[in-house]
């Protein structure tokens, strides 16, 4: 389990092919950045952008992980050297600053806009028609990792629009600040609203 709470942008040095098939996932050399690496051990789960990756082998400055080819289809800035957003999985002694987040990608999203607006930005998401239900005003989302809370939501023919505000601090320490118009990105939906949407279907089922 994560927070949501960026704690460094490390950066994807190196991506090599994990064979020559072309289903083949990637071995990525991360450089942690400001990501303390001395708790890390071999088998601990990192989020990169949001996604839950596992570590096979680790330095005092970074760490190696493997991505399999299903998740480099259904994420956003894996496949390619740049920088990502890193968190270290939850301990119990940790503070939970943003909210429950598996490091699951539900799904990609399209940066519609993204513009300042006073000190802040504006940041505006289409999302999957599939992931609309579970948005809602002031309701928590993920985006590449970060967690951040929706100030307005709207059904469109092609989806679901969400706005973010995005204050100065989140976009100094975050990859968020490289963002532009189309940009993809990866998306995970509050845990809450994913066993709400459960439980009201098996309600509908019962009675």
């Amino acid at each position: 389990m994560f927070t949501g709470i960026v704690a460094a942008v490390g950066t994807i040095t190196s991506l090599s092919p994990l064979g020559s098939q072309s289903d083949a996932g990637v071995r990525l050399i991360v450089a942690a950045g400001g990501l303390p690496m001395a708790d890390v051990a071999i088998g601990d789960s990192i989020a990169l952008n949001g996604a839950c990756m596992t570590v096979i082998a680790k330095t005092d400055a970074g760490f190696t992980v493997d991505v399999s080819r299903e998740s480099l289809n259904r994420t956003a800035g894996l496949d390619a050297v740049g920088e990502v957003n890193l968190e270290k999985a939850l301990t119990l002694a940790d503070r939970l600053g943003g909210h429950l987040v598996s490091g699951h990608v539900d799904g990609l999203g399209i940066v519609r806009k993204f513009e300042p607006v006073g000190e802040s930005y504006e940041l505006v998401i289409e999302a999957p028609p599939e992931l609309g239900k579970y948005l809602a005003y002031k309701g928590s989302i993920v985006v590449n990792g970060v967690s951040l809370t929706v100030n307005r939501v709207s059904d469109t023919p092609a989806g679901c629009e969400f706005s973010i505000n995005l204050i100065p601090h989140t976009i100094q320490v975050t990859t968020l600040k490289h963002l532009k118009k189309d940009s993809r990105v990866n998306l995970e939906i509050d845990l809450i609203a994913r066993y709400v949407e459960r439980m009201l279907g098996l309600s509908k089922d019962v009675y």
